[in-house]
């Protein structure tokens, strides 16, 4: 019998899973930017080492998903770098992980998890407001701040 889905946090053995995976929605989306090459090159440093958290879902012993939450300030952290196998798509991953950030987020005492997105992204944008973000903010804007260009909607999930 095949193992069943897992979350579990950094482990520096699915460091290539995290870039492997996030390289390929951004690349079949978009491009590459500097801010991804840095995390790519160092996920722990990047979310882990300021108090954030990496996160792997695993199955039958391979890598299907993954995403990170990045501590911003005291009870503030961005969902970061969500992404799913296309082959696992539709089996529960997203919601496993995000059930799992939540989860992180909580316990740390955040009062709001945000993230950036971009509205092509129709399917991410689903998983998100159906674990309860809502939109704060859309366009040009979001991509300045945010300091990636493919940003175009900003969402939040206040907790509480």
């Amino acid at each position: 019998m095949s193992e069943g889905p897992r979350v579990v946090t950094w482990d520096a053995r699915y460091r290539e899973d995290f870039a492997r995976l996030n390289r390929g929605w951004i690349e079949q989306h978009f491009q590459l930017e500097p801010a991804d090459v840095a995390s790519f090159a160092d996920p722990h440093g990047t979310f882990v080492a300021t108090g954030g958290e990496v996160f792997f879902a695993l199955s039958g012993g391979k890598v299907l998903g993954t995403c990170a939450l990045r501590r911003e300030a005291d009870g503030v952290y961005e969902l970061c770098k969500m992404a799913v196998d296309p082959e696992a798509r539709g089996l529960g991953l997203g919601d496993a992980l995000m059930e799992a950030v939540l989860r992180f987020a909580k316990s740390h005492a955040a009062s709001r998890v945000y993230l950036v997105s971009n509205t092509k992204l129709g399917p991410a944008l689903g998983l998100y407001r159906k674990h309860g973000f809502v939109t704060t903010r859309e366009g040009e804007e979001v991509s300045r701040e945010a300091g990636y260009a493919r940003a175009d909607i900003e969402m939040e999930l206040r907790l509480g």
